[in-house]
């Protein structure tokens, strides 16, 4: 098949795990379900599941609807399409780090269904936080230097998600992470250069300050290393739910270090 008819593929499959998109079924023939070299595409297939958000937000932008208003939109669409999937591991992270008396007492609770106190606190500020930065950059770019600039964070906090489940061990062995195998070596390199540079072509051209590029670079790096030395400590390593809170946790440290450089 080639490079190209097996990247593909992995394309597909990494949005039909991230999201509810659907894709075509031959993408999927003899497929074993595990992500081990698909994690490669994990920073593309953000992109394209982002684009309707990064589109609404260029057409809002361009037709002087509210940024704040705008904001909401894009935050909404997102978690449409990805089925919420990335804010229930915040949430399930949050109740079981903060719940959790030790290691076992966590990763029971981040299995439990329910949404406790810490979760829902979690998801407030996790929404409030990117609507209020992106509010806050929105209005100071074209519509198109809008939409590039959301799809660059989409960029980064999936490349981020690829880092977190790369660098730290399977906290259980009967997970969603672990069924989905450990990220290849050589599929993390991929995918941590392609984000980097995707990203970094997009701010250029949404014509983002140096300053705020290095600011949402630098954020994407304390955010992933800091989290994942929490979940080191709290669980042993990483699960869905962390490789979701991630996501979400870089996504928040790239919007916050744009509002506060840009």
């Amino acid at each position: 098949m080639g490079f190209l008819g097996d990247f593909c593929d992995d394309v597909a499959r990494s949005i039909g795990f991230l999201s509810r998109i659907p894709m075509p079924g031959r993408h999927f023939v003899g497929y074993d379900g595990r992500l081990d070299r698909a994690v490669r595409a994990f920073p593309l297939a953000g992109i394209v599941i982002v684009l309707p958000s990064a589109a609404a937000a260029s057409a809002m932008i361009a037709l002087h609807v509210s940024s704040l208003f705008a904001a909401f939109v894009v935050v909404a669409i997102q978690a449409l399409l990805t089925g919420a999937l990335h804010e229930d591991g915040l949430g399930d992270t949050a109740d079981g780090f903060g719940g959790g008396r030790d290691r076992d007492a966590a990763l029971i609770i981040m299995k439990d269904s329910r949404v406790g106190s810490y979760g829902v606190v979690a998801l407030i500020l996790s929404f409030g936080l990117r609507v209020s930065a992106l509010a806050s950059i929105l209005p100071l770019f074209t519509p198109s230097g809008a939409g590039m600039t959301i799809l660059g964070a989409a960029a980064l906090s999936r490349a981020a998600m690829v880092w977190h489940w790369s660098s730290l061990p399977p906290a259980r062995r009967d997970g969603v992470a672990a069924a989905a195998g450990e990220p290849d070596p050589a599929a993390t390199r991929f995918a941590l250069g392609f984000g980097l540079i995707a990203a970094m072509l997009l701010f250029y051209f949404a014509r983002v300050p140096a300053l705020g590029l290095i600011a949402a670079l630098l954020a994407v790096f304390v955010a992933v290393k800091g989290f994942g030395r929490i979940a080191t400590r709290k669980i042993g390593g990483h699960t869905g739910d962390t490789i979701g809170a991630t996501q979400q946790l870089t996504e928040i440290a790239v919007l916050g270090a744009l509002a506060l450089t840009v």
